[in-house]
């Protein structure tokens, strides 16, 4: 019986061995995800009406983690998705900050009176200054259709006891801005924040807006209203921002990733005393769009397109990148210095009414995933940002932001992940089919082999395998 036993293990040992590549290629190892779906504090929106407003203290995953995704959609009352072209999300941000532990913060506190000795930001790994872009995570109108997930082994760590202020906690803010555009006179003029149809002259603090300032968001800030058509009777209603957050426990299988935000207003000038991230990356967030002049082009060729090189205060590998447009963007790219393209990211317009594929509306942005090792950042090295937008009518106050993740380090050994994912890669139908059959085949010659050889071990006064 014990030979019968050792063949019988012998036999698990090589399926074992040969199911390994297999359970590699299926990611059969990898950590839980754990998924969670949060709705923000209530905001109440009637025709024309706005909000923009930071809630602190949001709900959130707790706990030393690492962050897979975060996405995001504003609903109604009953749970049901809202079309754009009814309430237009301009933007959602979700940021991190220390608060002083034993201090309360409600959700609704200033936002201009956080720079107290009680707060302490925990913006991102940069590059933008002066307290702009300081977000992880943040979208638009792109929001259903654009990927957010950070691809395995990597993740966004958060809660590092480590990296947590003495005396201090983690917390977690929101920033909703939303437009409700129903019975609006020029829908597009709104979600411009054109201030004209706001009939604003300043702004949020009662400062005179420059003369020159056409549209933007000084002037679609919080219970502003834009102007809607004579008579029109929509009533108030009451919506949410919707956010679900997946995450895994951080160990040692999870290899970070740094959260970098570029912006293409940057004016960021290279000196001989420029050394790593300082206050010389004044980011202004937006721009305009002037119309192409008379020269014969054809729309198509109205394209307003700006450029900025960038030296890189960090290093690393690119992981992920994204850019993030307003209606009239036709997408964005990061370059090398020699021309070549690190990761591109173009719009989805949408072509009908249903909340995602709204008509006239940017519902989704395209993203990259490099393979791990591809490219490489190098510390100092210049990279070109690229934003590019119809130019066939005036645009106020759109954005040309790029989101990467960068990380420090590789997985080990990345012989064997690079054998996984062109694994990943080639699997169809047919190669797991003739795999099936082929194991079956050497499962098939390994039994009778064990068979025959217990058998005649049987013969030598040992008892055999029984068949």
């Amino acid at each position: 019986m014990e030979n019968s036993k050792q063949g019988w293990l012998l036999l698990v040992e090589i399926l074992l061995i040969l199911n390994l590549p297999y359970s590699l290629a299926f990611g059969g190892n990898e950590n839980k995800i754990n998924t969670a779906v949060f709705l923000s504090p209530k905001f109440v929106l009637g025709p024309g009406s706005v909000e923009n407003r930071f809630y602190y203290n949001v709900d959130f995953p707790r706990g030393h983690i690492a962050l897979k995704s975060f996405n995001a959609e504003v609903i109604d009352e009953a749970g049901n998705p809202v079309p754009l072209h009814e309430t237009y999300l301009h933007h959602w941000v979700v940021d991190r900050y220390f608060v002083r532990e034993g201090v309360e913060m409600s959700e609704f506190d200033d936002h201009a009176r956080l720079n107290r000795s009680d707060y302490i930001s925990g913006r991102n790994s940069g590059i933008c200054q002066d307290g702009s872009i300081g977000q992880f995570f943040g979208l638009g109108s792109e929001t259903r259709k654009t990927a957010t997930h950070i691809p395995d082994p990597y993740g966004i760590e958060i809660s590092n006891p480590a990296e947590i202020p003495s005396g201090f906690e983690e917390q977690w803010m929101l920033n909703v801005h939303a437009i409700d555009t129903r019975g609006a006179e020029d829908r597009l003029g709104c979600t411009e924040c054109r201030c004209d149809l706001y009939n604003v002259t300043v702004d949020e603090y009662g400062r005179p807006l420059r003369p020159d300032y056409k549209g933007g968001l000084l002037c679609c800030y919080d219970r502003t209203r834009c102007k809607v058509k004579q008579g029109f009777g929509g009533v108030r209603r009451t919506l949410y921002l919707r956010y679900t957050v997946k995450w895994v426990d951080m160990d040692s299988s999870v290899l970070p990733v740094k959260v970098y935000i570029f912006d293409i207003t940057d004016t960021w000038k290279r000196t001989r005393t420029s050394t790593g991230i300082n206050a010389e990356h004044h980011c202004k967030v937006e721009y305009d769009i002037e119309p192409c002049r008379e020269t014969g082009l054809t729309d198509d060729g109205c394209i307003d397109s700006r450029r900025i090189s960038l030296d890189m205060p960090f290093g690393g590998y690119l992981i992920y990148g994204v850019a993030h447009q307003h209606s009239g963007g036709t997408g964005s790219a990061l370059y090398r210095e020699d021309g070549q393209v690190m990761c591109s990211s173009s719009p989805t317009y949408g072509d009908g009414e249903e909340p995602g594929n709204e008509a006239g509306y940017i519902v989704g942005m395209t993203t990259c995933y490099p393979q791990p090792g591809a490219i490489e950042i190098s510390k100092g090295e210049t990279l070109i940002l690229e934003s590019n937008y119809s130019s066939i009518r005036h645009h106020t106050g759109v954005m040309g932001l790029f989101y990467i993740l960068v990380a420090d380090q590789l997985p080990k050994p990345m012989h064997t992940l690079h054998t996984v994912n062109q694994i990943q890669d080639s699997i169809t139908p047919v190669a797991i089919l003739e795999a099936v059959v082929a194991m079956i085949g050497v499962v098939a010659v390994i039994a009778v082999a064990i068979h025959y050889r217990f058998k005649r071990g049987g013969e030598d006064g040992y008892e055999a395998i029984g068949m």
